[in-house]
C-alpha cells in the first residue's frame, strides 16, 4: 500500500501547492488593488473546484467474487484487520460510498429502502438530510468498525407487492420467483444507499471509494449505471479466477459499461490462490492464469494488460504479517502500480486544466492591463521631457491634443457599452435552451406522452425523442456560443486596428461534454430497458423510477451547462473593459497634468519625477505578477512531466 498512499499523498501536496500559488496570486492582486470583480469570481471558481476535486474508484461485480476483501487489502490492510465486512455471500447490499468530509463527524449515514416508493433519485435526497439514518463511527477501535461496516450487508424481509414497488421484484424472473418463502415475503437490503465518512489518510486526500452491489441492485437502483460509476474516475471490475466471466458477470459488465467505452476499466481476476496447486509447477499455475487472462480480455474486449490476476485474501494476510514473498505471489502490488498510473495522472490532467487556464488567464488580462499603463506613463514621459525648454505656444497646442484624445477615445467607451448591450442580447438567447424552465417544460411534454402511451413501441419512442430533445437544445446553445465568440473576436479585432490593442482571443468553449453526457445517459437508459417490453404494472413502476432517475441527472447536466456557460459569458468583455478603463485614466491624468503645467500649477520637472515614480511601479508590478504566475505554471508543469513519466510506463 506504500506506493498508492505516497502517490496520493504525492497528489494531494500538489494541489494544496497550486491552491496555495493561486491564493497568492489573488490576495497580491487584491493588495494592489489589480483584482476586478470578473478576475475574482474566475480565481475563486478555480480554488473551489481545488477544495471540491475528488478522486473515485469504483469497485464492481457480482456477489462473492471478493470485492470487499480487495478494498481491504488496498486501502486498509494498515489496520491490521478486515475494516469492511467479508466472507461467503453478499457482503454489500445496497451502493455503498467511503469518503471524508471534515464537516461532519465520523458517522455511516443510511438511506432508508422505503425510499425507493417515493420519487427522486439517490441525488435528490442527498440534499434532504432528515431522510437519512446517521449512526456514529467509532475510528479508535477497529473492531468497532467492522461491526458498524456490517450494516451495509442488513437485510429485511417484505412482502411480495412491498417489494414489487420499490422496484425490487420481478415476478416473471424465476430466480426471484424462488425466493419467496411460504409466507409471501422476500428478502431486500434493508437500505437504498449508505455514505462512511470515514477519517483515513487516502480519504482525506479526496479519494472516494464506490463500493456496489451485486446485478440485483445494479439492475434496480439506475443512478449506479447512469451516474455514480460512470462519473468513476477508474472501475475496477472484479472477477473469480476459477470461474471466469459468468453470464450473470457479462451482464454486470455490459450494464456498466454499456455504450460508454472503457478506457478507465480495469478488470481484476481475483482469487488466483484458488488456482495455486502442490501438484503443479509454477510454470504450468503460470500458463493457467496467463489463459484465463487472456480469455477474461477477450470476452470483455480489453486488452489484457488490463487484466490483473490477484489474490486479495492473501495480499491483504501479506500485508498485516508483513510477509514480502507472500505478497510478490498474490500480484497486489502490480494492481496497485497500474491504479495510480490510471488514476492520477488523468485525474491530475483535469484539474490541471481547470484551474492552471483560469489562473494563467487572469494572470494574463491583468499583465495587459500593466503593460498599457507602462506605454501611457513611457508616452507621457516622452511628451512632458519635450516640453522642457518650449514656449507657452507649444504647451497650449499639447493641451488641446491632450484634451481632445480624451473626448476622442469616450467614443471608444460607447462601443464597449454597445458591445455589452449585443452581448446581454444573444447571451439570453444562449441560456434560453439551458434554463430549468426549459427543461422543465420538456419534462413535462415528456411525461405526458409517455403517460398517453398505450404500447411499448410509443413508449420507447417517447423516451428517444425526449433524448434527442436533450441534444438539440444543447447544440442550439452550441451555435450560440460560436456566434457570441465571433462577436467578441470582431470587436477585439476593431480596436486592434484602431488603437493598437494587443488582447488574449476568447477562451474557447463547448457544450460537447455535455451532450456526451446526455448521450452517456442514453446508452445507460438502453442498457437498461432497450429490449424490455413494459406490459405489466410492477414494470412500469421500475420504467417510471428510472425516468425519474434519468430526469434527475438531466437536471444535473443542465445546471452545469448553465453554470459552466454562465462563467465563460462573464469573462468575455471584462479583459477589453480592463484595456478601456486603463487607457481612460491615462488620458485623463495626462490631459490634467499637461493641463496644470500650463496654468502653471504645477512643475514640469516635479510631473516627471512623478511619472517616473508611477513607471517603476508599474514596471515593479509586472516583475511581481510574472514571478506569480510562472509559479502556478510551474506546478502545472510538474503534472505535465509526471503524465508522460506514466505514459511512458504504461506503454513500457
Amino acid at each position: 500500500m506504500a506506493p498508492l498512499a505516497s502517490r496520493f499523498e504525492e497528489y494531494g501536496n500538489w494541489r494544496d501547492s497550486l491552491a496555495k500559488a493561486i491564493v497568492d496570486l489573488r490576495q497580491w492582486m487584491s493588495e494592489t488593488q489589480l483584482l476586478e470583480g470578473d478576475a475574482a469570481r474566475r480565481l475563486e471558481f478555480a480554488l473551489d473546484r481545488l477544495a471540491e476535486d475528488k478522486l473515485v474508484i469504483a469497485f464492481v461485480a457480482e456477489f462473492s467474487r471478493g470485492k470487499s476483501e480487495l478494498i481491504n487489502a488496498i486501502f486498509f490492510a494498515d489496520y491490521g484487520k478486515r475494516i469492511l465486512p467479508s466472507s461467503a455471500g453478499r457482503t454489500t447490499m445496497c451502493p455503498t460510498e467511503l469518503l471524508y468530509d471534515e464537516t461532519l463527524p465520523p458517522c455511516i449515514r443510511a438511506l432508508p429502502i422505503e425510499t425507493r416508493s417515493r420519487r427522486g433519485s439517490t441525488s435528490d435526497f442527498k440534499r434532504m438530510t432528515s431522510e437519512w439514518k446517521v449512526f456514529p463511527l467509532d475510528t479508535a477501535s477497529t473492531d468497532g468498525m467492522l461491526d458498524a461496516f456490517k450494516m451495509v450487508a442488513e437485510t429485511v424481509r417484505v412482502p411480495v407487492d412491498e417489494a414489487r414497488g420499490y422496484g425490487l421484484f420481478d415476478g416473471d424472473d424465476p430466480d426471484q420467483a424462488v425466493a419467496v418463502d411460504k409466507h409471501g415475503t422476500i428478502e431486500i437490503s434493508k437500505w437504498r444507499h449508505a455514505v462512511i465518512n470515514f477519517p483515513h489518510p487516502l480519504l482525506k486526500h479526496g479519494l472516494v471509494i464506490l463500493d456496489t452491489p451485486g446485478l440485483n441492485a445494479i439492475g434496480t437502483e439506475p443512478e449506479l449505471t447512469l451516474s455514480l460509476v460512470p462519473n468513476a474516475h477508474a472501475v475496477l471490475f472484479v472477477l473469480a479466477a476459477d470461474t471466469g466471466v459468468t453470464k450473470s458477470d457479462l451482464d454486470v459488465w455490459r450494464h456498466v459499461v454499456g455504450d460508454a467505452g472503457h478506457r478507465n476499466h480495469i478488470a481484476v481476476l481475483n482469487k488466483i490462490d484458488g488456482l495455486w496447486d502442490a501438484l503443479k509447477t509454477p510454470g504450468e499455475i503460470e500458463r493457467e492464469v496467463r489463459r484465463q487472462v487472456h480469455a477474461v480480455a477477450a470476452t470483455l474486449d480489453l486488452e489484457p494488460v488490463r487484466v490483473f490476476p490477484v489474490s486479495a485474501q492473501k495480499g491483504l494476510v501479506a500485508k498485516v504479517q508483513g510477509d514480502e514473498r507472500l505478497l510478490e505471489a498474490s500480484r497486489l502490488p502490480l494492481l496497485e502500480e497500474a491504479l495510480i498510473e490510471l488514476l492520477v495522472p488523468a485525474k491530475q490532467k483535469i484539474v490541471r486544466d481547470q484551474t492552471v487556464m483560469a489562473a494563467e488567464r487572469v494572470a494574463a488580462e491583468t499583465r495587459q492591463a500593466l503593460a498599457a499603463r507602462e506605454r501611457g506613463v513611457i508616452e507621457q514621459l516622452y511628451e512632458l521631457r519635450s516640453l522642457q525648454g518650449k514656449n507657452q505656444s507649444s504647451i497650449e497646442r499639447m493641451t488641446r491634443r491632450a484634451y481632445g484624445e480624451q473626448r476622442e477615445f469616450e467614443e471608444v467607451v460607447r462601443k464597449i457599452v454597445a458591445a455589452r448591450l449585443v452581448l446581454s442580447r444573444l447571451s439570453e438567447e444562449l441560456f434560453a435552451p439551458l434554463r430549468v424552465s426549459a427543461l422543465r417544460e420538456h419534462v413535462l411534454a415528456t411525461r405526458r406522452r409517455m403517460k398517453n402511451s398505450q404500447l411499448s413501441p410509443q413508449l420507447a419512442a417517447a423516451v428517444k425523442a425526449y433524448f434527442a430533445g436533450l441534444r438539440e437544445m444543447l447544440r442550439s446553445a452550441n451555435a450560440k456560443t460560436l456566434e457570441i465568440e465571433q462577436m467578441v473576436i470582431g470587436v477585439q479585432r476593431r480596436f486592434a486596428e484602431e488603437l493598437g490593442w494587443s488582447l488574449s482571443p476568447p477562451m474557447t468553449f463547448s457544450l460537447d461534454t455535455y451532450i456526451a453526457d446526455v448521450e452517456r445517459a442514453e446508452a445507460a437508459y438502453r442498457s437498461q430497458f432497450g429490449a424490455l417490453a413494459v406490459l405489466t404494472t410492477d414494470k412500469w413502476a421500475l420504467m417510471q423510477r428510472f425516468f425519474d432517475t434519468v430526469v434527475s441527472k438531466s437536471r444535473e447536466i443542465f445546471s452545469a451547462a448553465e453554470r459552466d456557460t454562465e462563467a465563460w459569458v462573464k469573462s468575455l468583455l471584462p479583459p477589453i473593459e480592463m484595456q478601456v478603463r486603463e487607457q481612460r485614466a491615462q488620458l485623463k491624468k495626462r490631459a490634467e497634468s499637461v493641463g496644470k503645467i500650463r496654468d502653471a500649477q504645477g512643475s514640469l520637472d516635479d510631473r516627471i519625477t512623478e511619472l517616473e515614480e508611477v513607471l517603476e511601479d508599474a514596471q515593479g508590478k509586472l516583475a511581481v505578477l510574472r514571478q506569480l504566475s510562472e509559479r502556478i505554471r510551474d506546478i502545472g508543469a510538474r503534472a505535465r512531466v509526471d503524465d508522460v513519466a506514466n505514459e511512458e510506463a504504461l506503454a513500457a
